[in-house]
């Protein structure tokens, strides 16, 4: 791409932001950590991203949007970085975070009941009783 390169040699950070849609204070904490590594510069001290930066942000964003916490990406990355992942470790690892959504979508559904049978014996009238906040109370 024109005007992606600087000095033609790679990605600015902005352009890097743009390109995966990832805003730059979360590319700055993920270099911060370490989950990115750290960008050549440039003689003039801009830093310059490659397409491998492109990949492992796009990596590290779409597992965030499945949920995986930041170490368990780390794990993940770790994985990959020593070139020493198998798919059985990935699918352990994967099987593990899969039974922690399965438990906060149990949690959330006995969540909703509550918040649901408590609401429905609410009056919504302007009087000072409230199962609402008598249920929370107790």
């Amino acid at each position: 791409m024109v005007g992606d390169h600087v000095s033609g040699r790679g990605l600015q950070r902005a352009k890097l932001a743009q390109r995966t849609g990832c805003n730059l204070e979360t590319i700055r904490y993920y270099e911060k950590i370490g989950m990115l590594p750290d960008p050549p510069r440039t003689a003039s001290g801009y830093r310059v991203y490659d397409e491998g930066h492109v990949s492992r942000l796009r990596f590290i964003l779409r597992a965030r949007e499945l949920g995986f916490a930041i170490e368990e990406i780390r794990g993940l990355l770790g994985l990959v970085d020593g070139g020493t992942q198998t798919c059985a470790e990935v699918k352990e690892r994967t099987e593990r975070h899969l039974a922690d959504v399965r438990a906060k979508i149990a949690d959330l559904r006995r969540i909703e009941k509550v918040l649901a049978a408590t609401a429905a014996q609410c009056s919504g009238e302007d009087v000072p009783e409230c199962p609402v906040l008598d249920a929370l109370a107790s």
